[in-house]
């Protein structure tokens, strides 16, 4: 038999109305009821009425994604590229924080608010390999960024290692020889920072530039504030360094603010270079050149995969990767 709103109500013991409020998203909620019922209708597999929906289609016309933290000017810029680009396809988005923690990944993609949409565009940020399974849902999902790789599911993403290479080279070519980078995560391999670590350590090995963990500074969290403080460190203890990657730009923004109150001029003592290009980007003083990871091509084509998904959930999955370029400002000679 169908589950019905009265039957999870009934198995989580609470009204009607707080299963609505629950399926809905309304505020005000405390997280052990929440819980509650997110569990039973999991348990239930209940789904809304689809005549609510389209009685032809049994589709919602609106589609979910979820990223980290939109207080990072990335995943910001990038929901309303997806907004965007879902709007000329006449879909709607709802946007989910997850707040960059392996808890909070793995039980969003176990929440109805996401199952009663036609699909999931995910960035991860903390699951790992050893959580591929989560990844069998019962509905469309398409991944974005880097945490998963040969998954169940379809994964739209960025060349990191190449572009942080090319990044990285771009500053050796132009006569800078002792080239910093901040925002390392130690023991890191298939995230952001493993990748663009790796990518840079590539470039001073090409170039036969011995690396120097001196001049590695880590930050957990890619904040300006975190830029501020890496680059600090670097000049407390005396590292010498005539260039500087920032492993994105708002840690690239922290970095020109330090260099700037220790007195050192961009670019004619340090140049800077970060990751992301987002549009703040182009307003820093000086402006920071940075890479380009072809965040609206991206978006573009997630939402594309999604739609294929959607309209043909057996398909094998498939792995896109984006073009990316430097863009040259005034942060480097």
């Amino acid at each position: 038999m169908v589950a019905t709103l009265k039957d999870v109500a009934a198995r989580a013991g609470v009204s009607i109305k707080t299963v609505s409020n629950v399926i809905h998203g309304h505020p005000h909620i405390r997280d052990t009821t929440r819980e509650r019922v997110e569990q039973a209708i999991v348990e239930l597999e209940y789904s809304p009425n689809h005549t609510a929906r389209s009685l032809r289609s049994g589709r919602t016309g609106v589609i979910t994604l979820a990223v980290p933290d939109l207080s990072l000017s990335y995943f910001a810029e990038l929901a309303g590229s997806v907004i965007a680009v879902a709007e000329e396809s006449g879909l709607a988005v709802q946007v989910e924080q997850t707040g960059g923690t392996r808890e909070r990944e793995i039980a969003l993609l176990k929440t109805p608010r996401v199952r009663m949409t036609d699909g999931l565009l995910f960035s991860p940020l903390e699951m790992d390999r050893g959580d591929i399974d989560a990844l069998r849902v019962g509905y469309p999902l398409v991944l974005l960024g880097e945490r998963i790789f040969d998954g169940p599911a379809d994964h739209v993403t960025m060349q990191n290692t190449e572009a942080a290479r090319a990044a990285t080279e771009y500053l050796i070519d132009r006569g800078r020889r002792r080239v910093a980078v901040i925002g390392a995560h130690e023991g890191e391999e298939t995230g952001s920072a493993g990748l663009r670590l790796a990518g840079y350590r590539q470039a001073l090995e090409a170039r036969g530039i011995a690396y120097d963990a001196a001049l590695a500074e880590p930050a957990e969290a890619w904040h300006r504030r975190n830029g501020v403080d890496a680059t600090r460190a670097l000049l407390a203890r005396g590292a010498r360094f005539d260039a500087l990657f920032a492993l994105n730009d708002a840690l690239a923004f922290g970095a020109l603010r330090a260099l700037e109150r220790h007195g050192l001029a961009v670019p004619d003592d340090v140049a800077v270079i970060g990751f992301d290009n987002v549009d703040e980007s182009a307003f820093s003083i000086p402006a920071l050149t940075t890479v380009e990871p072809g965040r609206e091509w991206i978006a573009r084509q997630a939402v594309a995969m999604l739609s294929r998904r959607i309209e043909d959930p057996q398909a094998d999955p498939t792995t896109l990767f984006a073009s990316y370029r430097i863009v040259e400002r005034e942060s480097t000679p």
